[in-house]
């Protein structure tokens, strides 16, 4: 496997079908790929004892770690005492250590003994402004931010990874980066940030890594994870459309142009793009979720602003879009003779699953974790800047359930009273740490001067 050349971006295609996802994963993985046999995992039972003994020596620091991110998080682009502690727990690792990459980002190199190849493996580290209702002892200490997208969680899953394969480097084939993300939840206005930006300021580079790795905790059950080949999560722009009338008395309409009545118009239009001009089968939203406008109850308004964001799985949505909006707002507003500003911003694209990537990993969970554990991901609308980094080159994302047994409903990503079960951090790395040495010993049988992945 990967001895011929991997195509890194998705092909261009308008969507996933329903019988791709209709598929078991383990049919899919292994039938429809019609790939050869995975190879024997790199992890022996003796260096499963190993990694199992190393997380359960650093259970406890690797807790404290998570909870004391936890009683302090940072917003995007500001997590500057959260990158502090990782660069230190690095550095005392051994690794060599990047500080200050898109910011606040850090980038830790492990290189094992032997050559082989690099890969590569990302956490986020940025929390989100919501305030913490969760009741938890370690909560929140700053009003107003919340690790609500367990963001806390990935970064000791990572950091443990590291601290678990450090004492492994004297059988490491290659390199391993363990890249920190600020900035996954979006930059501050008129700031860069996120992965795009540590791509462009090396975070693959010294040593090029030749694949990348990444998971998110999920409120599915303790235990589960979910992952699929393809589109896994959706690409995510934004929008902005100013609705420009006229004013006038409320009393005497007819003297002005009403903005309000234009942009209700252009609302309901809208949902007629997803509606009626997508293929139902490729799934794309377009939601509004502001609406300003108005001054007095007494005026006609002369201005409403509308702001939302459009989600698609594949590029031929995502280019078809934002144009067809813009002819409904065009054709509105000419009708009434008003005027108009449409501004249309992408941000990331979808996070696409390197099949063949997919297909070799899939044996490795499956060993881990037992069939009914790993299970069919059908992809969802919600947005991951690890795409990025999963354009640039093949990458694999999986979900971890973080779901209590004890609860029969876990409270959702970006909810006050998220609250993952703590067990499914050593289980996180337990899972990374397997992952990244089968990918390792895969692309060390591949001959001197092969492609990589």
């Amino acid at each position: 496997m990967f001895r011929k050349r991997l195509k890194v971006h998705p092909p261009m295609r308008t969507g996933v079908s329903k019988n791709f996802l209709a598929v078991p994963l383990f049919v899919l993985a292994f039938g429809l790929l019609a790939l050869p046999p995975a190879p024997l995992s790199a992890v022996d039972p003796r260096t499963a004892q190993k990694i199992d003994d190393e997380i359960e020596k650093n259970r406890s620091e690797i807790i404290k770690i998570r909870r004391f991110i936890h009683m302090n998080p940072e917003l995007s682009n500001r997590e500057f005492e959260t990158a502090r502690l990782v660069s230190s727990k690095l550095d005392a690792l051994g690794l060599v250590v990047r500080s200050g990459i898109a910011r606040t980002g850090v980038v830790a190199l492990l290189r094992g003994t032997q050559p082989g190849p690099s890969i590569a493996v990302r956490a986020d580290m940025d929390a989100l402004p919501i305030q913490e209702t969760s009741g938890v002892a370690f909560k929140s200490l700053n009003p107003g931010v919340m690790h609500a997208c367990g963001h806390d969680v990935h970064t000791s899953i990572v950091l443990g990874t590291a601290m678990v394969l450090a004492t492994m480097k004297d059988s490491l084939k290659g390199s391993v980066s363990f890249i920190f993300q600020p900035a996954e939840e979006g930059v501050p206005q008129g700031e860069e940030g996120g992965a795009d930006l540590m791509i462009r300021e090396g975070a693959l580079d010294n040593p090029p890594a030749s694949a990348i790795f990444a998971l998110h905790v999920w409120p599915e059950d303790l235990g589960q994870v979910f992952f699929a080949p393809g589109f896994i999560t959706a690409s995510s722009d934004s929008f902005e459309i100013t609705v420009k009338g006229k004013s006038a008395h409320g009393a005497r309409p007819q003297e002005g142009l009403d903005a309000i009545v234009i942009a209700s118009e252009i609302v309901q239009a809208l949902q007629t793009v997803v509606s009626r001009a997508v293929d139902p089968t490729d799934p794309a939203v377009l939601s509004i979720g502001v609406i300003q406008g108005g001054t007095r109850p007494n005026i006609i308004a002369d201005k409403v602003i509308l702001e939302g964001t459009v989600r698609a799985l594949s590029d031929a949505n995502r280019k078809k879009i934002p144009p067809l909006m813009e002819s409904i707002v065009k054709g509105v507003c000419e009708m009434y003779g008003a005027a108009y500003q449409f501004e249309y911003k992408p941000l990331c694209p979808s996070v696409y699953n390197n099949p063949e990537l997919a297909a070799t990993m899939t044996p490795t969970l499956v060993r881990l974790l037992g069939k009914d554990k790993v299970l069919e991901w059908k992809p969802q609308l919600i947005a991951e800047d690890f795409s990025f980094f999963a354009q640039k080159i093949p990458g694999f994302y999986l979900f971890l359930g973080v779901k209590s047994p004890a609860q029969t409903v876990a409270a959702p990503l970006h909810s006050p009273n998220f609250n993952p079960d703590e067990r499914s951090i050593p289980l996180g790395i337990r899972i990374l740490c397997h992952l990244l040495l089968d990918a390792l010993e895969e692309q060390s049988t591949v001959a001197a001067g092969a492609l990589r992945y």
